[in-house]
C-alpha cells in the first residue's frame, strides 16, 4: 500500500482510493503507469521506458502515453502539473513523497478466548459458504430464520433468471469482450516496397485495434504446410476478422480492408483508403493508410457492439442515416449556410421520428458547433445548451460506449468551457476509435484554453498524421496554427493557417488569425488583406466580439489571446 498527496494506491487490489477511501476508477494501463511512477523512488522515467513497461511487446505512439498522463492529472486534480511533472529530458516523475504503508491482512484472526458475552466470535469468511446443519445456530440465526433466508435466496435466484432476458448481460455476468483477429495485409502491389508497407500496416492496425476498450485483439497463427511453406491460420474462437490487400497504382497506394464475421463469413464493413504514391515520408503514408481504414472500421465495429437502445427505430436506414451523415459533414466542414441547412434537415427528421436517439445526438452536436462558432445569440445559446445537456444525459444512459454520443458529449463540455472534463470524455472516445481526429482536435482545444500550448500542438500534429476523418481536416490545421500563434511562433503558424483556409475558406476566424501572424511577421499589407477578408466573411466583428468565451480559461491563455487580438487590431480590426 502506497500513500501520497492524500491518495492510497493499493497494489494488491490494483485500486486507487481518495482521501475518504472511495475507489477511483482508472483504466488498467493508466493504473499501471501511476504504479510505475509511484514506485520509482522519485526517479525520472523516460517516455520510452514508460511505453515499454505499460505496453510490453506492443508498438504504440506517444499519444497513448499522453492520454494516460492526462487521465492521471485529471484524476489527481493536478491541473497545475505539480504532482506529475514533465522533466527537462522529456520523461515524467511523481513529484511528491510516497509513503509505504503496512499491508492489512485480508482476514484478521479472531482469538477464540475473547468472545463478547452472549455472542459467538465472528467466523472466518470461508465459513459463510458452509452448509448449516439442522438444529445448529450460526450467526445468531435459528432453524426458522435459516429456512426463511434460504427461501429468500431462492426467490432472488428465480427473479434473476426471469429478469435475465430483459436486463443487460453486463448487469448479471461479466461479458467476455469479442475477439478480433487482424490478419496480415496481403501485398498485391507488384512494387518492391509493397511487402514492407503491408507488414507495417498490419502492425499499425493491430496496435490501434488493441487499444480499443471493448474488444480483444488476437494474432493469427503460423503453421507449416506441405512443401515446408508457412501459412496463416486464423486465431481460434475469434468473433471477427480484419482482412485487407495493399495495391499500388500510378498515382497512389490503396489499402482495401474489411471486417468479416468469423462464424458466417458475413462482411460487416468495407473501406478503401488511399495516399499519394509519391509520398516521400513512408511512415506518414503508412500512418494515414492505417488510420484511413482503421477509423472507418472502428466506428462500424462500435455500431455493431453498441447497438441502439430502441431496435424498432428506423435510424440506421434510409433518410435518417443520410441526415446524420450530412449533419456530421456540416459539423466538420462548417459554413453558416451548411450549418443552417443541416440543422433544418435534422429538425425535420427528428419531428418525423421523435424517439430517435441518433438524430437527437447529431442535432445536439451540430448545434454545439454553432455555439463554438458564435452563430447563436446569447439567449439562443443558453436554450441550446440546456436542450443538448438533457439529450446527452439520456443518450449516455442508453449508449454509454457509443462513439457519436461520446463525441457529442465531448463537444458539449468543450463548448461550455469545461475543459478538464472534456479531456477525459474525449479520451474515452479515443479508446473506441484511436484514429479519431475530431476527438483529438477537441482535446487540443482544451489544452489551448488550459494554457498548455505545446501539448496542444503535439495533439494537433498527431491528428494531422492520421488525417481522419478528412472532412474535419481544417479544424486541426487551424488548431496547430492557433497554438503556434499563441506561442509567438508566427512564421511557423502561417503554413498551418493557409492550409486550413484552403480546405474551409469561409469561416472568417482563420483569416483573422492569419492577419495576426502576418502582422507580427512584418508582412503588413498581407495582414490588412487578411483582416479585410475576415470582416467580409464575419461582418461586424470588432475587438470586443472577436474573443471566444474565456470562462475557465487559464491566465496564460487569456494573456496570449490578448496579444493576438492586439495584432489583429493593428492590422485593421475595428476597436468597436
Amino acid at each position: 500500500m502506497l500513500r501520497f498527496a492524500g491518495f492510497e494506491l493499493d497494489q494488491q487490489r490494483a485500486e486507487l482510493r481518495g482521501a475518504n477511501g472511495t475507489p477511483i476508477k482508472l483504466r488498467p494501463k493508466t493504473f499501471e503507469m501511476l504504479r510505475l511512477l509511484a514506485t520509482s523512488g522519485g526517479r525520472v522515467l523516460s517516455k520510452q521506458e514508460l511505453m515499454e513497461a505499460v505496453w510490453p511487446n506492443v508498438h504504440v505512439g506517444e499519444d497513448s502515453l499522453f492520454q494516460c498522463i492526462r487521465e492521471l492529472r485529471t484524476t489527481l486534480h493536478d491541473e497545475r502539473r505539480q504532482l506529475i511533472k514533465l522533466a527537462s529530458g522529456g520523461g515524467y516523475l511523481l513529484a511528491t513523497e510516497v509513503v509505504e504503508a503496512p499491508e492489512v491482512p485480508a482476514q484478521a484472526e479472531v482469538p477464540r478466548s475473547a468472545p463478547t458475552r452472549g455472542t459467538e466470535p465472528e467466523p472466518p469468511a470461508e465459513i459463510v459458504a458452509v452448509a448449516v446443519r439442522p438444529g445448529r445456530v450460526r450467526f445468531g440465526l435459528g432453524r426458522q430464520a435459516t429456512v426463511a433466508a434460504a427461501a429468500g435466496l431462492c426467490v432472488v435466484i428465480i427473479g434473476l433468471a426471469v429478469a435475465a432476458p430483459v436486463l443487460k448481460p453486463d448487469l448479471l455476468f461479466k461479458r467476455t469482450p469479442p475477439r478480433l483477429a487482424v490478419m496480415p495485409i496481403v501485398d498485391a502491389s507488384n512494387d518492391p516496397r509493397g511487402a514492407v508497407m503491408a507488414a507495417e500496416l498490419t502492425a499499425r492496425l493491430t496496435d490501434g485495434f488493441a487499444r480499443i476498450q471493448n474488444i480483444s485483439v488476437v494474432a493469427p497463427r503460423l503453421a507449416v504446410v506441405a512443401g515446408g511453406e508457412s501459412a496463416t491460420i486464423p486465431a481460434t474462437s475469434s468473433g471477427y476478422e480484419l482482412r485487407g490487400e495493399l495495391q499500388h497504382g500510378d498515382q497512389s497506394w490503396t489499402l482495401r480492408a474489411r471486417i468479416i464475421k468469423a462464424g458466417t463469413g458475413e462482411v460487416q464493413s468495407v473501406v478503401a483508403a488511399s495516399v499519394k504514391g509519391d509520398e516521400a515520408d513512408a511512415q506518414l503514408a503508412q500512418s494515414r493508410l492505417a488510420a484511413g481504414a482503421g477509423h472507418v472500421l472502428a466506428r462500424r465495429l462500435n455500431e455493431i457492439l453498441e447497438p441502439s437502445a430502441s431496435s424498432s427505430r428506423k435510424s440506421s436506414a434510409g433518410g435518417d442515416r443520410v441526415a446524420v451523415e450530412q449533419a456530421l459533414a456540416s459539423i466538420n466542414q462548417t459554413t453558416r449556410e451548411r450549418f443552417g441547412a443541416a440543422q433544418s434537415m435534422l429538425q425535420k427528421a427528428l419531428t418525423d421520428d421523435p424517439d430517435n436517439v441518433d438524430l437527437a445526438v447529431a442535432l445536439a452536436s451540430l448545434q454545439l458547433r454553432g455555439i463554438q462558432m458564435v452563430w447563436f445569440s446569447p439567449e439562443e445559446a443558453v436554450a441550446v445548451e440546456a436542450k443538448a445537456n438533457a439529450t446527452l444525459e439520456q443518450a449516455l444512459r442508453s449508449k454509454p460506449n457509443s462513439i457519436p454520443v461520446l463525441e457529442a458529449h465531448c463537444r458539449f463540455l468543450s463548448a461550455t468551457n469545461h475543459f478538464v472534463e472534456s479531456l477525459v470524455t474525449c479520451g474515452k472516445a479515443l479508446s473506441f476509435d484511436p484514429w479519431n481526429g475530431s476527438a483529438l482536435y477537441l482535446i487540443g482545444l482544451g489544452q489551448i484554453y488550459l494554457g498548455r500550448f505545446d501539448d496542444a500542438l503535439a495533439i494537433f500534429q498527431q491528428a494531422d498524421r492520421y488525417d481522419t476523418p478528412p472532412a474535419s481536416r481544417w479544424t486541426w490545421l487551424l488548431g496547430a496554427g492557433l497554438a503556434n500563434v499563441l506561442m509567438g511562433r508566427d512564421e511557423e503558424a502561417l503554413p498551418w493557417l493557409q492550409r486550413s483556409i484552403a480546405v474551409t475558406p469561409a469561416t472568417g476566424r482563420s483569416h483573422l488569425l492569419l492577419a495576426a501572424a502576418y502582422q507580427r511577421s512584418g508582412r503588413f499589407e498581407e495582414a490588412k488583406a487578411a483582416v479585410a477578408e475576415g470582416l467580409r466573411l464575419r461582418p461586424g466583428t470588432t475587438r470586443l466580439t472577436v474573443w471566444p468565451p474565456m470562462k475557465n480559461a487559464s491566465p496564460v491563455c487569456i494573456a496570449a489571446w490578448d496579444r493576438v487580438v492586439q495584432a489583429e487590431v493593428d492590422a485593421g480590426l475595428p476597436e468597436q
